[in-house]
């Protein structure tokens, strides 16, 4: 936790290196802000009341905002009178498509979104570093830029974000993700990967229709689709080095109508999780392969589609440990982090600069996109001190 001492009046006051803000006002705000977000979610582009709620937010800091065209999501800047290096902290402010089962009093207003990823979380954490920050400005080797980042759970508006400029100048980049099965005061830091690269695909298999008492009679696109489910799960067993990682799933099956007919078509889908990039290349050919080899053994049809998302999240070792000194430090337990085969498009920054994607400890009930989850709200004091003090000697290190 960060470093306290006691006021002549006894107030505790966290110290934040040069400047100091009061811990119990400090931390107040940002559960204030945090609770209006989770409050009032909005999903993927259309985060157009979270934005103004931002950009009010940091206009009454005296916290410039870069202004970008951006129909959603929010740019801005502290520090840059002394020159110096541009350091970016980012925070996702899009919620689910989910309806909210915590029975918090503040839960969800709005029927059917919800923020069951946390990024209400993650946006009130950035704002209070970007408050901290405001407050010893003049003092900053450099600036800190502030990317509110729409769309990430589309996985699109990372690249949004570095088409219309976001990420211009800036030298590092750093994130972060709440942790439900981490401890509040806890942070998870690892150099290289650490969240999965994010493919989707869509499957057709093409038969011939005919009753089901007739089934000589027809090419049976069920028994061929069944057959390809199974065979897709040699891929990781087969093709896939036991030393490196990789998911294949079919996650949806759909076919026929009715009892009494073998249908014309069976559609597929699902997803494919890699952590390196040659697997990530290796994989569909494989896939595809199988899947027109069986269809063709039973005499039907296959064709795939394809949808690329994002690549693995690739921590900078140099910055892991930077973060790793800044949160020793603060007197944050730092450990290493099991890597998530969960995507993030975090992972497209970093395909341009330096970065480093964190876990922040929250000691959740449930894991990420659950109707019930929740996070425990003391971490977001902690967390945002941390963020701006990594910031700050992101900086210092040039």
């Amino acid at each position: 936790m960060p470093a306290q001492k006691q006021t002549e009046k006894g107030e505790v006051r966290v110290h934040t290196g040069t400047q100091e803000l009061a811990g119990t006002g400090f931390e107040q705000k940002l559960i204030a802000i945090r609770r209006q977000l989770h409050q009032y979610p909005e999903v993927a582009y259309e985060e157009y009341e979270t934005t103004r709620s931002i950009r009010d937010w940091l206009t009454e800091a005296g916290i410039r905002l870069v202004e970008l065209p951006l129909e959603t999501g929010v740019v801005a800047e502290v520090g840059g009178q002394n020159g110096g290096p541009v350091i970016a902290l980012r925070a996702d402010i899009d919620a689910l498509p989910i309806q909210e089962q915590t029975g918090l009093p503040y839960a969800s207003a709005v029927v059917g979104n919800m923020h069951a990823c946390g990024h209400d979380f993650h946006t009130a954490v950035i704002l209070g570093a970007a408050f901290l920050l405001k407050q010893q400005e003049e003092q900053l080797p450099g600036t800190v830029r502030f990317l509110f980042q729409p769309a990430e759970e589309k996985g699109t508006g990372a690249s949004l974000l570095i088409e219309k400029g976001a990420l211009a100048n800036v030298t590092a980049i750093f994130g972060l993700h709440n942790k439900p099965d981490l401890a509040v005061g806890t942070v998870g830091i690892k150099p290289g990967a650490l969240m999965a690269s994010v493919d989707g695909f869509e499957i057709e298999v093409e038969g011939l229709g005919t009753h089901a008492a007739i089934p000589h009679a027809g090419i049976d696109p069920i028994v061929a689709a069944s057959q390809i489910v199974t065979a897709l799960q040699s891929i990781v067993s087969r093709n896939v080095s036991p030393l490196e990682n990789a998911v294949v799933s079919v996650t949806t099956i759909h076919g026929g109508t009715t009892w009494n007919v073998i249908p014309d078509k069976v559609a597929l889908g699902g997803t494919i999780r890699t952590f390196q990039e040659e697997v990530r290349r290796q994989i569909p050919g494989r896939l595809q392969a199988i899947i027109e080899g069986v269809a063709a053994a039973y005499g039907a049809k296959a064709s795939v589609r394809w949808f690329k998302g994002p690549p693995s999240v690739q921590n900078d070792a140099a910055l892991a440990r930077l973060a790793a000194t800044t949160a020793e430090r603060l007197g944050l337990q730092v450990v290493t982090p099991e890597p998530s085969p969960a995507g993030e498009d975090f992972a497209y920054y970093q395909k341009h600069i330096p970065g480093l994607f964190v876990f922040v400890g929250t000691s959740g009930t449930n894991e990420w996109h659950h109707p019930a989850f929740t996070v425990d709200e003391r971490a977001i004091a902690p967390a945002a001190h941390y963020f701006a003090n990594l910031a700050a000697d992101a900086l210092k290190g040039g």
